[in-house]
């Protein structure tokens, strides 16, 4: 069963489309202003951020995070898949400004606004997207504040991009080997008919979309965690390959354990594990945090749990009723370029 799964992820283009992130990782290593592998900046490095603006940035994370005043501005953008715009321009418009927002909170920040960038073929191709991206702007309390829009392009495109600020940082750099791994999804929700996006977003109180996201942040600066992502398109498995390459260690996944909805038809486990999800996170936790960590979600009524533990392996091994496979070897084959060179 896990050789099948393993065979599977290993094959998705969601996972698969990471590797396009070599492209930017060769040509910005050692370049002015960015951090190679050599160097990130973590929460443990918020004490002494003061004053330490011209510190670079560090490559791989899920916003850059620049030492600002007592804190860190956070700055991040995202693209939309093409054939996503065509289908469903107006949660295409939707998901544009909501994943940056949870780009944010998944490094313990708060966002302060968007910016965008749109082009469409007519006026009437650009009204559905702009209706989603205000409709997300409006239900996170997140406003947008400029950007470009043209209505005399060959093609529909969108990007949006995001500012925001944290006092004390979750980054990609800071699994340890002996943490937990910590699986957080809201399951309150449904699965797009078309793409392998699981929205509990749209149509949800605002305040409570609001008060989800910020458990991120409060257990940053209550230092239950400085480890993690927002899981993201490769979906649980992409994202966790991620936050191990980024920090040079491997992890033990525990598949059955991933907080899932079970009255979902057609949802089969690798599906799963590639959603999107509109509230998901990875956490890397002490030992010692995991109960706190998992209360708080709790708290909240989201989904979360223990699905793993980090190594010092730099490989994904996938783990279900004792059996184990390897899914990939960090060691021998890269997959964003990005990252330590091996566990602290």
């Amino acid at each position: 069963m896990l050789a099948g799964l393993a065979a599977e992820l290993r094959g998705a283009i969601g996972i698969l489309a990471k590797r396009d992130v070599q492209i930017p990782a060769r040509h910005l290593s050692g370049a002015p202003g960015s951090a190679g592998a050599g160097r990130a900046i973590g929460a443990h490095d918020a004490a002494d951020a003061a004053g330490a603006v011209e510190r670079p940035a560090a490559l791989g994370d899920d916003c850059a995070a620049i030492p600002d005043g007592d804190g860190y501005l956070l700055l991040a953008a995202e693209g939309i898949w093409p054939a996503f715009l065509e289908g469903d321009p107006r949660f295409a418009g939707y998901s544009a400004v909501m994943v940056n927002i949870s780009d944010i909170y998944a490094m313990g920040g708060r966002p302060i606004a968007v910016v965008d960038v749109v082009w469409g073929t007519s006026a009437g191709a650009l009204e559905p997207v702009w209706e989603g991206m205000v409709a997300a702007s409006r239900a996170y309390g997140v406003p947008i504040v400029g950007g470009h829009t043209s209505a005399r392009s060959p093609y529909n495109a969108l990007a949006v991009a995001i500012a925001g600020r944290a006092r004390r940082l979750i980054t990609s750099f800071t699994a340890r080997p002996g943490d937990v791994l910590v699986a957080a999804i809201d399951l309150r929700g449904k699965m797009h008919a078309d793409y392998p996006f699981w929205d509990a977003s749209t149509g949800t109180d605002p305040a409570r979309l609001r008060g989800d996201l910020e458990v991120l942040p409060a257990l940053a600066e209550a230092g239950l965690c400085d480890a993690g992502k927002d899981i993201s398109m490769g979906g649980v498995a992409g994202t966790l390959l991620m936050l191990l390459e980024t920090s040079g260690v491997g992890a033990v996944l525990d598949v059955a354990a991933v907080p899932r909805p079970r009255d979902v038809r057609d949802l089969s486990l690798a599906r799963w594990l590639l959603a999107f999800p509109s509230y998901g996170f990875l956490l890397s936790v002490r030992p010692g945090a995991a109960g706190e960590v998992l209360s708080a979600f709790a708290r909240r009524g989201i989904a979360s749990a223990a699905v793993g533990a980090v190594d010092g392996s730099r490989r994904l091994t996938l783990e279900a009723s004792g059996e184990r496979q390897t899914l990939w070897d960090l060691a021998g084959e890269p997959l964003t370029g990005l990252g330590r060179e091996g566990a602290r």
